[in-house]
């Protein structure tokens, strides 16, 4: 057998295990009872978090001088960093002046 008749084999072997998946796939029920599903999950929650940072930026440049946009902020970057206690910081504060950067040699 030459190579690309065993690539062709190999390709139409794929496609029908792949085929033969979605079937499979599609055939089974769920499980899940009647008004239980992906519909009532956290998705259509209100996300407390999500909606305050929808707020500022809506309010632009103003949200940075807004104290919720910087705790919504601080809030937001520990999710996402995976904090489990909250910094406590804003991004408006800054760490400790920078008065090395300023000096003369």
């Amino acid at each position: 057998m030459d190579g690309k008749t065993l690539a062709r084999t190999a390709a139409v072997i794929f496609v029908a295990a792949a085929v033969t998946a979605a079937a499979l796939g599609m055939s089974r029920k769920e499980n899940n009872p009647a008004g239980k599903g992906a519909h009532t999950s956290a998705g259509l929650m209100p996300n407390l978090l999500r909606d305050g940072l929808r707020r500022c930026q809506v309010l632009g440049e103003a949200a940075l001088r807004d104290d919720g946009c910087a705790r919504l902020w601080a809030a937001q970057r520990d999710r996402f960093l995976g904090l489990k206690q909250p910094s406590g910081r804003s991004i408006v504060e800054p760490d400790a002046p920078d008065a090395a950067l300023h000096e003369a040699p």
